[in-house]
Formats: C-alpha cells, structure tokens, sequence
C-alpha cells in the first residue's frame, strides 16, 4: 500500500518499469496504445467502450468533454519502462489515473499476447518536485532517457557526439520532447504551457536550447536531479 498522499497543484515524477525488467512495448502499436491511454485515462469518467473509440471513431475522442485527473506535464516511453511528470488537479487524481493507466493497458497487452498475471513490477514509484531548480531540469532528463539506446553513458558526461544525440531525439517518437521543440506529435497528451514558460519566452526555440545545455553538461547537472532518479 502507498504511504505518500498526492497533494493536489503539486508535481511528480512517476516511473515504472515491466515486471522481471520484461518490455512493455513490442511493436508501434503498443506504444500508440499506451499513448492513447495517457490521453483517454485523464478523465474524472469511467472509459466506455474504448475499443470501439480508438479503433472506429478517433476524432469523437478528442470531441468528448472531460474532467482531467492530472496534467501530464511531460512522459516518455522506453522499451521496458516509462516516465511521467504529473500535476493532480483533483483529489487522489494521480492515484485514480495510475490504477486506470495500468489496468488498461495490461489487460490490452495480455489479450494482445495471450498471457496473464502483473504486467509492471509492482506500484509505481513517485517522487515529489519540491524545488524550482529540479523542475526545471527534471523534464530534460526525461527526454533525454532515449538516449541510453545509442549511449548509455550519457549521464557520465561520456556522450561521444552532441550532434548525433539531437538528431536521435529529434527522431524520437515516444515521448513528449517532439511537441516541446515544435513538432506536432502528440500535441493533446500533454499541458506543455507550464514548463516552457519557464524557458525563457516560452517557445520552442528556448527549451530546445536549455536542453542542449543542460546535455552539454550533464555531469554538472544531473546533480541537480540526482535525488528524483527512480530506476
């Protein structure tokens, strides 16, 4: 059972991975499903046939009026885990959200691949954004995690080239990086407002520039999130 309370207006980073380290995502359709249900699960409403929403009639999806759990800050997928950075609007909205999230996708994936039994490896994990300085780098290490696909050790300060780095994330798709540099990805998932006013006038241009920065120097700056890693 979780201790922590969720403080409604308060930001975290939640984090979970598949059980026995399993990946989560085998195919595209598995991401997209999973991106659907980010965007599907913010609602106070139960979901009501989703299957029929998300396979014949999409845009009545994006029509429907909701009443959000959370803001979803910022997220992203990796083959065996995922990031989210959450702001509860409402009453045990994380909470509800997380529950709805998890069991809609798992019973997804194991209809999908015929098996049974707990798809992620227990309750998600939380950690609560208390100060400015970790807010405001916190969604840069969340966009940079796919990069531990082309080099892992970029946390160590050992990325061999920047170039080739930013052209991957660039060609991301999992993630909520494309729509904070001004590429039309998944634009309805996320509240993005929030953080790239942060970034000097809000644009694209600004967070796309801090981040390169804060990459250049990762080793210095990922002491600032150190304590909000959860793997």
């Amino acid at each position: 059972m979780r201790k922590e309370k969720f403080e409604n207006s308060e930001i975290y980073h939640i984090y979970n991975r598949g059980v026995e380290k399993r990946n989560l995502f085998s195919d595209k359709k598995d991401y997209y499903r999973f991106i659907h249900n980010l965007f599907e699960f913010n609602d106070e409403k139960p979901v009501l046939n989703i299957g029929y929403y998300f396979n014949n009639n999409p845009e009545s999806i994006q029509t429907r009026p909701r009443k959000l759990l959370v803001e979803i800050l910022a997220f992203c997928l990796m083959p065996n885990h995922f990031h989210l950075l959450l702001r509860q609007k409402v009453d045990s909205g994380i909470t509800t959200f997380m529950r709805k999230l998890g069991t809609g996708y798992t019973n997804y994936f194991n209809q999908k691949y015929t098996r049974v039994g707990p798809l992620f490896q227990g309750v998600f994990k939380s950690i609560r954004i208390i100060k400015q300085s970790q807010l405001l780098y916190i969604p840069h290490y969340i966009h940079l995690n796919p990069l531990d696909l082309i080099s892992p050790k970029w946390r160590e300060n050992k990325l061999r080239n920047l170039e080739q780095a930013i052209t991957f994330l660039d060609s991301y798709k999992w993630s909520s990086y494309l729509d904070y540099t001004g590429n039309k990805n998944f634009p309805s998932v996320t509240n993005r407002n929030y953080l790239t006013e942060m970034y000097g006038s809000g644009t694209s241009i600004d967070y796309k520039t801090d981040l390169i920065e804060w990459l250049k120097n990762s080793n210095t700056s990922n002491e600032l999130t150190n304590n909000l890693l959860l793997e």
